[in-house]
């Protein structure tokens, strides 16, 4: 079937709405008056309808120009949009971003990225996971995610390439009312031993699963962060914490911070980076929202820097 009508057509009703007149949307899209009017008649007699009421001295859109206008505008995104897609293409830019993020790594600094993402790649659609320690890497090494942000010290896995981002601040704490919070200066091993520490744990349970400062044989394990907070509000264990997860809890006296032999009651910064494979490295879109995490989120946030 043949479209009864042009793009231009579309674009020029709109501008008419837009401007409230003929000759403003002349001016905004750099034609001649008489164009414009020619080009909008032309459509009402296409499409059947009168667009513009033209007894008065401006033109008035009509009850049908109303309801058609939005319809109007939304061809027009839609092509604005082909147009946008379609050039980022072709200049190498993913259709699709994957990414995935270390449950540690504060979402305030993610959010403030990905809106920025959004304003800067409108037509990428942006695809997150939120993982725990190892299991970061995973959908990085087996190709579903371009890259990660992951956390903990020692080696990455073969394969894979990083570049340091602001760690993360981790405090050793424990609800007011748990035996340790009445120990003063830094916990003794054999004290911390007789406690449950609470644990995060990757979902699945690896061979090759790390875990970072557990210090009593008496371990619950959580896979969920939000689980783990809960737990040490409760008063069932002590355990880490990412500070910007638990300062409020601090400041309000529904937690208490420990001291422990690898966790002063300072705390300690937690390295994160950008993760990604060496032989595939990120896109343009990708490699925009690795350089904008770098950059931090806005102050006030409790990332410490590396």
């Amino acid at each position: 079937m043949r479209d009864r009508f042009s793009l231009d057509q579309i674009r020029t009703f709109v501008a008419a709405a837009e401007e409230g007149s003929f000759s403003a949307a002349a001016r905004k899209l750099g034609r001649a008056q008489s164009a414009v009017s020619d080009l909008v008649r032309r459509l009402e007699e296409e499409l059947g309808v009168e667009l513009f009421d033209r007894s008065a001295r401006l033109p008035r859109l009509t009850p049908a120009g109303n309801l058609l206008l939005r319809d109007a505008r939304a061809v027009g995104g839609a092509v604005d949009f082909l147009n946008f897609r379609a050039r980022g293409l072709s200049e190498g830019i993913e259709p699709e971003l994957w990414a995935v993020v270390d449950v540690y790594f504060p979402f305030q600094a993610v959010t403030e990225a990905a809106r920025d993402f959004r304003q800067r790649f409108p037509a990428t659609p942006l695809r997150l996971y939120v993982e725990v320690l190892g299991a970061a890497t995973e959908p990085v090494l087996d190709g579903r995610a371009s890259f990660a942000v992951a956390g903990g010290p020692g080696p990455l896995p073969p394969g894979l390439s990083g570049e340091p981002l602001a760690g993360v601040l981790m405090a050793m704490v424990a609800s007011p009312d748990h035996p340790l919070a009445h120990v003063k200066g830094v916990i003794p091993r054999d004290e911390l031993a007789k406690h449950v520490q609470l644990v995060l744990t990757e979902r699945a349970r690896r061979p090759d699963e790390r875990e970072y400062s557990v210090m009593s044989p008496t371990t619950w394990r959580l896979a969920d962060l939000s689980a783990k907070h809960a737990f040490l509000l409760g008063g069932l264990g002590w355990g880490s914490m990412p500070l910007h997860a638990v300062e409020r809890d601090l400041a309000e006296g529904r937690l208490v911070r420990l001291a422990t032999p690898e966790i002063p009651a300072s705390g300690l910064i937690a390295p994160m980076a950008a993760v990604y494979r060496a032989a595939a490295p990120p896109g343009p879109a990708g490699r925009w929202l690795i350089e904008r995490l770098k950059a931090g989120p806005a102050a006030g946030a409790q990332i410490a820097s590396n």
